[in-house]
This record gives C-alpha cells, structure tokens and sequence, in this order.
C-alpha cells in the first residue's frame, strides 16, 4: 500500500476504484474555492439588491457578479434565505428586487395615504392597454367608443404606468402602447399574464357583463388576449436609447392628432 492513496483504501474492495490523496486534496481545494466564491457573490448580490432603486435584470447582475457566477442559483439561494422576513426578494417580469412582506405592509404605514383618484376614462384606457397591448389610440377609441384625449395618455405616462412599444406599420406610423414594469409592480404582478380574466372581473363585480365583453375582450373569446400575431408583424421595435425619447415625442403626436 503506497502513501498516494487515501487510508480509506485499506478498507475498500479492491473492485472500487480509489482517489488518491493528491487528487483528493485538488478536489477538495476546489471545492472550497467554489464554495467562497459562492458566498462572496452572494454578498455582492444582496448589496446590489439593497443599492439599486430600481429592479434589475439578471444579465444586469451577471455583469456586476462577473463571468463563472451562477446567477439563477444565487437567486434562488437568496430568496430562500428572506422567504418569511420582513424583507423579501421578488422577480416581476424578469427583473429582482427586495420589497416589504406584504404582510408587514400595513404596520408600516405612519401616514394615511390620499391615492390619486384616476378618471373612468383613465381607467378605462389602462385597462385596454393592458389587455390589448401593443395597441394604438384609434384603436382604444375603437374599443371605448369615444374619443381619448392627449390628457388621459399624459396622465398615464405620469404615473410611470405605460409606455411606448414602437410604432404600427400602417399610414401614420401611429405609436403603440403598452403596459410598463412600474404597472406590474404596482398591482403585485410577476407578467402581464397574470392578469384577471373576464370571469375573475365579472366575479369581483369590475365588469359590466353587458358592456364590459363586447367592449373589453374583442380580441379573445373565454379569456381577454394580449399581443396578438397580427400586431406583432406591423409593429416596429424601438432600438436602445430610444424608449425615452419615443415617450415624450408619442406624447406630442398623440395631442396633434
């Protein structure tokens, strides 16, 4: 028996095969590299979390967290470790963040909160964005029946709760609209997809059963759709940089037309 191998060979049969020692202690030296450099990006990751005012995507992570990290893991690792305290890290839409437990949420308030009162029709015009998306202002007004003024879209892109989603390949290149990650931050939604359905609507009396089908889900039958095929092909995409811009230009469009 030579010194290479570990004592744990004297033991062994001698059909399995053994580690030797050297490789045992590489193995195990790597194992304790990842192990720290495990620990220390999950740092990182908490201090990122803490600092950032906004939520942040996972490839923002990767380029703070540098190359070899396993993002999903430190997430998931981490949420684990806050699930049930009074902070906890949530994913909307792609993008993590700590927020308060809901739980907690109202033993926290210092001061009643006076909410903005939206109009019926700013109400109205948000929830057809949101069930419609991509969609342009004829065809909300389509859907409504009435005329949308610049001031309801104004108010909307105020509250951080829409945004422009490129323009319609049609005469007029009219800008399409849609919702923004602030919307589904608000209302506690992970994507658009978990948004209520006609029959949740009709259930907690949100929807006039009358008006509300015909008016609200002309673009689907049991369910209310989102992004159909057809607006995916005559949309045009914004480029990087453009999102900003492209906000307060539809702004103005939208109050010459």
């Amino acid at each position: 028996m030579t010194n290479d191998l570990t004592r744990t060979e004297q033991d062994t049969p001698e059909s399995v095969p053994v580690m030797p020692a050297e490789v045992a202690h590489q193995v195990a030296e790597q194992d304790a590299d990842r192990a720290r450099r495990m620990s220390e990006d999950l740092r990182v990751l908490e201090a990122l979390l803490f600092a950032v005012s906004e939520p942040v995507t996972e490839r923002a992570i990767a380029e703070r967290l540098g190359q070899g990290a396993d993002i999903p893991a430190l997430l998931e690792q981490l949420r684990a470790v806050y699930k049930g305290r009074g902070v906890e890290l949530l994913q909307a839409n792609g993008r993590w963040s700590f927020r308060t437990a809901p739980d907690v949420t109202e033993r926290l308030r210092l001061e009643k909160l006076v909410p903005r009162k939206l109009s019926r029709a700013a109400i109205e015009t948000l929830a057809i964005i949101a069930y419609h998306q991509p969609v342009t202002r004829a065809e909300i007004e389509e859907i409504r029946g009435v005329i949308v003024s610049s001031g309801t879209i104004d108010i909307l892109l105020e509250e951080g709760w829409i945004k422009p989603r490129g323009r319609k390949q049609v005469p007029g290149r009219p800008v399409m609209w849609g919702t923004s990650n602030a919307f589904l931050d608000h209302f506690g939604l992970e994507s658009i997809q978990d948004l209520p359905g006609i029959d949740e609507l009709k259930a907690a009396g949100l929807l006039d059963s009358k008006r509300g089908v015909s008016a609200y889900a002309t673009r689907g039958s049991e369910t209310l759709l989102f992004d159909t095929e057809e607006s995916d092909e005559a949309l045009e995409p914004l480029k990087d940089g453009e999102e900003e811009a492209e906000a307060a230009e539809a702004a103005e469009d939208d109050k010459s037309e």
